[in-house]
């Protein structure tokens, strides 16, 4: 299996972009296109895209290509779960929604302290390995958000875990929240595979500062700057897979060519990164990465990761004429930052660990005076 992975999280939209409003016909060139280059690993979630995302993975591949040519994971949202009985129903579900007989691979999603808690009070381990012995699971794993330290206890108490999926690239490998170094290696301790998502944090590592992007230049100029975060990721221990969520045609050709060329990262490769990593830190408000898993909790219907990007560009950029028409377009849409009732549940959900209602008195403050 060539290691990238299309995360169809974020596949192409149509203008006025909502949960079922994606693209349809672009969408099948890419996925054909990301095939045609011997590429097979497919990544979706129950709760991706306000539950269409299944559905769309059983439309646009299952359902027009043969079960070979295909690797599909999905994820059982055990932070939804209420009883056991949740998990047959739901596991079906996803079965006839991906038009499938059997998964690849079958992730518990986003574990941490709490949710590992609920897992193991409503069976969740014992279930997925049961389907497995049933031929209905290749690969049993789970998607993980939290330190070291649980996740040690997680795969000490489970050795039949076979493969995490973590958020690892080279601004986080040494964050003390995401821990993606420490993370990383408990994996090799334990000997599990690893699936990487975020590598290039939610866009966040192309869209770099110009003084990042000139050090990486030093280093190797005609290199591409996704190319360094896809090479640090896919050359780290265990990885099997990296994910990318890709929205264009020319990302899936970049991507495809950048693995299909794949080379370790030298030490002075190395070297760039991590002083590259301390350039981006200081330009970054927010770390946010837009993976939306605030917004559906949030009572208020606040559009908490576009909020974060206008507030990130003003702190690297300055007040442009134009973040003013773009903050009454997200606010009309949406919430405002002072529509935020300090419930706090989105920062639950948030993979990064953010402050979500602190830094929205921030965006409040600097957007609605």
């Amino acid at each position: 299996m060539k290691p990238l992975g299309f995360g169809l999280m974020r596949l192409p939209q149509k203008d006025n972009p909502t949960w079922n409003n994606v693209d349809m016909d672009e969408s099948r060139r890419l996925i054909d296109r990301f095939l045609e280059k011997g590429f097979t690993y497919f990544d979706t979630a129950y709760v991706y895209q306000g539950g269409l995302n299944e559905s769309l993975f059983g439309e646009l591949v299952a359902s027009r290509y043969e079960r070979e040519r295909f690797t599909v994971t999905t994820k059982m949202p055990v932070f939804a779960i209420k009883t056991a009985e949740d998990y047959p129903r739901i596991f079906a579900e996803q079965l006839e929604r991906c038009k499938v007989s059997y998964f690849d691979y079958y992730l518990l999603h986003a574990l941490n302290r709490n949710t590992y808690q609920k897992a193991m009070e409503t069976g969740a381990f014992d279930f997925i390995a049961r389907m497995k012995a049933e031929g209905k699971i290749r690969c049993i794993g789970f998607s993980y958000h939290d330190d070291a330290e649980t996740l040690e206890k997680i795969l000490s108490e489970h050795p039949e875990i076979e493969l995490v999926q973590l958020q690892l690239n080279y601004l986080d490998w040494e964050d003390e929240k995401v821990q993606g170094r420490l993370c990383h290696e408990v994996c090799v301790r334990h000997g599990v595979k690893v699936a990487v998502m975020e590598p290039l944090k939610g866009g966040a590592l192309i869209r770099i500062p110009e003084k990042a992007a000139e050090r990486l230049q030093e280093a190797v100029f005609s290199r591409s700057i996704p190319d360094w975060g896809f090479r640090f990721a896919a050359n780290l221990e265990n990885v099997i897979v990296v994910l990318s969520g890709m929205s264009t045609f020319e990302q899936v050709e970049e991507n495809t060519d950048v693995f299909d060329r794949m080379s370790p990262l030298t030490d002075g490769e190395l070297a760039a990164l991590r002083e590259t990593a301390d350039i981006i830190r200081e330009s970054i408000a927010v770390p946010c990465t837009a993976c939306s898993y605030c917004t559906d909790s949030c009572p208020s219907k606040i559009n908490i990761p576009a909020l974060f990007a206008l507030y990130n560009n003003h702190h690297r950029f300055g007040m442009l004429p134009s973040y003013r028409d773009r903050f009454a377009d997200i606010a009309k849409k949406g919430g405002k930052p002072s529509d935020c009732i300090e419930c706090r549940l989105c920062e639950s959900h948030c993979p990064q660990k953010i402050a979500v209602a602190d830094e929205l008195k921030k965006v409040k403050e600097i957007f609605e005076g």
